[in-house]
């Protein structure tokens, strides 16, 4: 089975195999200094992982081809909030804890920041609807005062030409 490195961690290359994109959990565990079997578990009892995991003949860091306990390249990184940042090596648990962090900040922004686009943009629609409805008014305002001038300016003609003298009565 063809494989490629799609990351490393820690100096281990995480591998992948290209077709599936099935990635093998134990480089990571290695790479993150976790027990493989327990997370091999942890995986087979979750009610996701435990469904999507697969036994996937992989290469080992010493180049030999092993069977290993896989998942697809979408639930790995779901995978990993699972694990605590306490069970990590020492060296790698700053940067591990900070990588769960942002997966926090991205599902938040994913599912909240859309939210808070349209709570936004309805107000702005909101603003210039009412913005729409003022100057609706003061157009109406406009007409009636262009309306009472052009009376005011007929009866004046009217009243002029009535009072003009007559050549002949």
């Amino acid at each position: 089975m063809e494989t490629k490195v799609i990351t490393r961690v820690n100096n281990v290359d995480i591998m992948a195999t290209s077709k599936e994109q099935l990635i093998p959990i134990r480089p990571i565990c290695e790479a993150l200094g976790v027990d493989h079997k327990a997370q091999r578990e942890k995986i087979k009892e979750h009610y996701i992982f435990g469904s999507v995991g697969v036994l996937s003949t992989s290469t080992g860091k010493d180049g030999k081809q092993y069977e290993m306990l896989c998942l697809p390249a979408g639930y790995v990184l779901g995978w990993l909030l699972t694990i605590n940042p306490a069970n990590v090596k020492e060296e790698v648990r700053g940067m591990f804890a900070s990588y769960q962090a942002e997966c926090y900040n991205a599902l938040y922004s994913h599912f909240f920041g859309s939210q808070k686009r349209q709570l936004e943009q309805n107000q702005i629609e909101i603003s210039l609807l009412e913005e729409l409805a003022d100057l609706n008014q003061q157009q109406q305002q406009l007409k009636q005062t262009i309306n009472e001038k052009r009376r005011k300016l007929e009866k004046l003609r009217e009243e002029r030409l009535k009072n003009e003298p007559q050549l002949f009565d």
